[in-house]
């Protein structure tokens, strides 16, 4: 006959009290960090913790401080080197602080990102970091910031919704990089999102409801504009929401007669499958063809040649985005802060001048 293995029972507060020669009152106030008690009792009940193992329930001492000790953060795709960087940020400034993190992904889908944040208000967190999906239905975020749970957002803005909010400026970046490539001769720059479309086709900027897309491809339109470039948005592709579909897409841009000579893609996900089917088609970078993309990865400095990227400061982001969150659950009252980080371009060896070919 098996035997069954005997249950642990948990440390109580009542426990601690117990060993401590104090109340439960007192052993409560003391590890759940609220209230006025001596340096003594303190010392004390501390002592008896950890001589006992003590390990607080988190849901308990929620109900009892009003305060779980926990930031919910909800971002777009976590297997994006991007947002796993910011996350590092804003986990390591959160753990500075003494905050736990709790991580959601929405997959970049709005009821995705609703469901999140109604998990992790069910979860008791004391504040939310969210990458909004889109700027067009933001009722639930809305509902956060009049219920006066903290909120700040991460990488996207929202002009209608006044809180704390960290990014870059995606116009004017998209516009520096779009420039290097129409200095360098380019008439036929393609632009590459991930942003969803029927038929990957783009109309206009009414139907980007991602507040940094839709910046981007406004920058990067300019420039080509500005350069007197007949019809840049016949190449902007949206669509390339995982490595299949981008090497798809990828291969279509680059069989087509008016195939361009020159690529700004919008994330290095999306670049190295970009890169890959460069590859695959025999185009050499940047003789045949120039590639730029955003976000700094390991990959593109390692590369024959290594690749122009835009260097965003992922980091920083999240971690200055997490300590304007921290300010607020500290109890600091001010007008909502809206911080916009410097960003540089590293320009390597993917862009030349544009190149006769044969298809």
């Amino acid at each position: 006959m098996k035997r069954t293995a005997p249950k642990t029972q948990s440390i109580t507060v009542s426990d601690v009290a117990r060993v401590a020669n104090v109340s439960k009152a007192t052993a409560a106030r003391v590890l759940g960090g609220y209230g006025v008690v001596s340096d003594t009792i303190r010392a004390n009940v501390m002592a008896a913790a950890k001589a006992l193992d003590y390990r607080p329930n988190e849901l308990a001492r929620s109900m009892t401080t009003g305060r779980s000790g926990i930031i919910g953060v909800v971002v777009g795709d976590i297997e994006n080197p991007f947002f796993s960087l910011a996350v590092r940020g804003i986990s390591d400034a959160a753990k500075a602080a003494g905050f736990n993190v709790i991580l959601a992904n929405s997959g970049e889908r709005i009821d995705a990102e609703r469901a999140a944040v109604r998990l992790l208000i069910g979860k008791r967190v004391d504040g939310l970091i969210v990458t909004p999906s889109e700027s067009r239905d933001i009722s639930h975020l809305r509902d956060i910031h009049r219920s006066g749970r903290p909120l700040a957002l991460l990488d996207r803005a929202l002009p209608d919704l006044d809180v704390d909010t960290v990014t870059v400026d995606d116009r004017d970046i998209a516009m520096r990089a779009t420039r290097i490539l129409v200095d360098a001769g380019h008439s036929k720059i393609a632009y590459v999102t991930a942003v969803d479309a029927e038929g990957n086709e783009y109309r206009d900027l009414g139907q980007i409801y991602t507040s940094s897309v839709r910046e981007r491809i406004d920058g990067f339109l300019k420039v080509c504009r500005d350069a007197g470039i007949d019809r840049p948005e016949r190449h902007i592709r949206l669509g390339a929401t995982s490595p299949d579909e981008t090497r798809k897409l990828a291969d279509k841009l680059l069989s087509g007669p008016d195939r361009p000579t020159a690529i700004l893609a919008s994330d290095s996900l999306i670049a190295l499958e970009i890169f890959k089917v460069m590859r695959q088609r025999g185009l050499r970078i940047p003789q045949d063809i120039s590639l730029i993309t955003f976000h700094d990865a390991d990959w593109t400095s390692v590369t024959t040649p290594p690749i122009t990227v835009v260097d965003q400061p992922v980091y920083a982001l999240g971690k200055s985005v997490a300590e304007l969150l921290i300010r607020r659950l500290k109890g600091e009252a001010r007008p909502a802060e809206r911080l916009i980080l410097p960003t540089t371009i590293i320009e390597r060896g993917s862009v030349g001048p544009p190149a006769a070919y044969k298809l």
